[in-house]
């Protein structure tokens, strides 16, 4: 009953601080540039995290920040577990640079928080007409890149229940292998917290687990993928160990000798 209570509360925290932040986005976005306006945003994100951890008991522990670049024009393409809401809640308040997200455009006419998102440098595609959709992240990323943004996606596509492994798509290492940037993979066990398609949220740490950088040039998609699969997937072990009691990772296929050439 009190978890109920609290996450009731946290929906209303969302809710009351969301109309007033988005709408002032949209009024503002014809004036502002797209990093002043990205950085408007992710303080509404940092405010609802903040919510999520004084009312709800979520609180959060990184490890691994070192691996990413620190050069102002040093661009990753970001490839995390996707378990909850709250990770795509957190990463705009975590990482240091302005990301742009690869998202369904369905979420651009949610009410408020879609119609701000509308106003971003992001890449909104339609799932529906997918070699479009492919078109539109292989040329926005590759613009996105060349001015320093970390394009961030989610390789299962959806949020995956707690203690499993989706499909990995090649979509973020064939975009990689195409502008020759390197792939960070992250594993983050936010479902521990905050369940996929639940407003029910649990006291407790969520951990985020930032991983080397992976060059991908020279590299085929598939195979970077298998690579990034096989880290992260450990590293869920590791950072969530209740979630898999009798299951180990499945092993990685070792690369082709030419692959590394």
């Amino acid at each position: 009953m009190l978890v109920a209570l609290r996450s009731l509360l946290f929906v209303l925290w969302l809710t009351v601080t969301v109309i007033p932040w988005g709408t002032a986005v949209v009024l503002v976005s014809p004036f502002l540039s797209s990093t002043r306006l990205y950085w408007m945003c992710a303080g509404w994100l940092t405010v609802a995290m903040w919510g999520a951890r004084v009312i709800c008991g979520v609180r959060w522990k990184v490890r691994g920040m070192e691996n990413l670049p620190t050069g102002p024009q040093e661009s990753v393409i970001l490839l995390s577990k996707h378990q909850s809401t709250w990770e795509t809640f957190a990463y705009p308040m975590l990482m240091p640079r302005p990301l742009a997200y690869v998202f369904k455009r369905e979420l651009i006419y949610v009410p408020f928080f879609g119609w701000a998102m509308a106003r971003l440098d992001m890449i909104h595609i339609d799932r529906s007409k997918r070699s479009q959709a492919w078109a539109k992240v292989a040329a926005q990323g590759k613009r996105l890149a060349a001015q320093g943004t970390w394009v961030i996606m989610f390789p299962e596509g959806t949020r995956i229940p707690r203690g499993e492994a989706g499909d990995y798509k090649t979509g973020g290492t064939r975009l990689a292998c195409e502008t020759g940037q390197p792939v960070v993979p992250i594993a983050v066990n936010a479902a521990r917290c905050w369940p996929r398609k639940s407003f029910l949220l649990r006291p407790g740490v969520v951990d985020i687990s930032v991983g080397p950088q992976i060059p991908s040039t020279g590299r085929a998609p598939a195979e970077l993928m298998r690579e990034v699969q096989g880290w992260i997937e450990a590293e869920m072990h590791r950072i969530d160990p209740e979630a898999y009691p009798t299951s180990a990772p499945a092993p990685v296929a070792a690369p082709p000798a030419s692959a590394s050439a």
